[in-house]
């Protein structure tokens, strides 16, 4: 019966994952939420789109993957801005990180005529790298890549953004509600465990769980963090089964996720967990556990990238949007499951973060092996080995793209955080 309930709630919630992207104050008050925290803001642009424009978009899956779903929305929410005809935007799904990327790329630049390609997943940088060489006056730019700064192609660009400061914040709404399971006698303060379902013990992947963590532990300071890896960006099955083991065997008493389906709130909803969301809003399918999500805003990006390639301007090499651009977003609250007084903390450290006044990584809120780090070598040009020093001022300089690049490389188990798992699915 278990099983048969999971299957029906996530048929439920795929069909709510067509309005993450869209969600607006209005739309999700009537759902019983409040208005976004930080808001998507509706774009407008004055250029003149030529008629023989277009923009490609590859994506390693399609709607359903809340990760792909949030690009295609973002993607849409540009075109929208820019006044883009049906057959000006080309969106292609389901794409392997493979050589079918590549033949992607250049069909779409050889025989559909984009002048800008963009690819969404880790994977895909190679082979859009190798059909840029190809074709040097198509701009193609790629999400979470690490090469641009080092392939000297100048139309080919990296792009991210500063997630971990919406992670942070999502991070402190799973602290508050810790906070009011103590205060209310559900847990003790060392039952504050948090779990997490992660794909890849990738840098992205660890950087979002930490901030995640450190937002959470900055107003619960007992919290600690167990994480379970699935070996796999989308997979329901192995995401509600990581989620459920997290609950059932590791004693988690709060649920997050870098991983893109909608596994780990299916587990959260059947077993009454509270759950935060990542890349868009479940609340329509988890009324009774969802609290918050955060996500990466690609629209602006995007139509930064159509007008410069429209106007014929120089893209930035690597770029990193952050709240200031409204790269960084956050659902509104499920106000009837979050802690009392959580919005009001949110936008007094939104407030902290525009002012430059709080970093997430400051290096007084972790420790590693019971150590502070003073210097910390991350590998900034993707070869895997460490080189460069990102400690300075104290805190650890995350997806600074000027000076290092856009794609994290935080890619450190700090003390409080504990992985159940390094061989995907034991």
């Amino acid at each position: 019966m278990k099983k048969i309930l999971a299957l029906l709630l996530a048929g439920v919630m795929i069909f709510a994952l067509a309005a993450c992207g869209e969600s607006t104050g209005k739309k999700a008050e009537k759902l019983g939420v409040g208005e976004d925290i930080l808001p998507r803001e509706e774009l407008t642009s004055d250029v003149v789109v030529p008629d023989d424009f277009k923009m490609g978009l590859i994506c390693l899956h399609d709607e359903n993957s809340t990760y792909d779903n949030n690009f295609i929305q973002g993607m849409k929410a540009a075109a929208k801005a820019l006044k883009l005809k049906d057959d000006q935007l080309i969106i292609i799904t389901g794409i392997g990180e493979d050589n079918t990327c590549y033949d992607t790329a250049v069909d779409l630049a050889k025989n559909k005529g984009c002048k800008a390609i963009f690819a969404d997943s880790f994977g895909h940088e190679s082979f859009m790298i190798q059909a840029a060489k190809e074709f040097p006056n198509v701009q193609f730019a790629h999400a979470t890549g690490t090469s641009s700064k080092f392939v000297n192609l100048p139309n080919y660009h990296n792009a991210f953004a500063s997630i971990y400061e919406g992670r942070y914040l999502a991070g402190i709404t799973a602290g508050m509600k810790l906070n009011e399971m103590i205060d209310a006698g559900k847990i003790t303060k060392e039952q504050a465990i948090i779990g997490y379902v992660g794909a890849f013990t990738y840098a992205e992947v660890i950087s979002g769980m930490t901030s995640f963590f450190l937002g959470a532990r900055s107003v619960c300071p007992s919290a600690t963090m167990k994480v379970r890896y699935t070996g796999s960006w989308y997979d329901q099955a192995k995401e509600q089964e990581a989620a459920t083991a997290l609950i059932e065997n590791d004693k988690c008493v709060l649920i997050s996720q870098h991983a893109d389906s909608l596994g780990a709130p299916t587990a959260c909803e059947l077993a009454g967990v509270p759950n935060v969301s990542y890349n868009g809003s479940t609340y329509s399918a988890g009324e009774n556990t969802f609290l918050v999500s955060s996500a990466i805003n690609w629209a602006p990006f995007f139509k930064y990238m159509m007008e410069c390639v429209i106007k014929g301007e120089t893209m930035v090499t690597d770029y990193c949007g952050d709240i200031s651009t409204n790269s960084v977003v956050l659902s509104g609250l499920n106000n009837d499951v979050v802690a009392k007084g959580t919005e009001d903390k949110l936008k007094e450290t939104i407030e902290q973060f525009k002012a430059g006044t709080l970093h997430v990584f400051s290096t007084d809120t972790w420790t590693l092996e019971g150590k502070k780090l003073e210097e910390y070598k991350a590998d900034v040009d993707g070869d895997f080995t460490g080189e460069t020093n990102v400690i300075h001022d104290g805190y650890f300089d995350e997806s600074n793209a000027e000076q290092f690049r856009s794609a994290p490389y935080f890619d450190i188990i700090i003390d409080g955080v504990t992985n159940m798992n390094t061989n995907f699915g034991d």
